[in-house]
């Protein structure tokens, strides 16, 4: 079950309808993601992300990322969260 997030970009103009979008989406059971569409984002793609993964585990489930963007991962990193997002396991982002 999941959901696949269709938008090339994850920034601030968008952030805010895909969050209310992954929340219904993992309130119906969905707690697989895919990113590969993305392209680019920017710090409130973490935000999502981090609202994802406590509302899937609000619920006991766990949030799957498939297709994560290297820029996402570089920016997990940045902020200390990708071992929450099970992002840890990737390797590190290419130039």
């Amino acid at each position: 079950i999941g959901m696949k997030i269709d938008a090339a970009a994850i920034t601030m103009d968008n952030a805010g309808t895909l969050v209310e979008a992954g929340l219904a989406a993992i309130a119906r059971g969905d707690t697989v993601v895919d990113l590969s569409a993305v392209r680019s984002v920017d710090s409130s793609a973490v935000a999502l992300l981090l609202a994802f993964y406590r509302a899937a585990r609000a619920q006991g489930k766990t949030l799957a990322l498939h297709g994560v963007p290297d820029a996402l991962v570089s920016l997990a990193r940045l902020y200390g969260v990708e071992s929450l997002l099970a992002l840890d396991g990737l390797p590190a982002p290419t130039r």
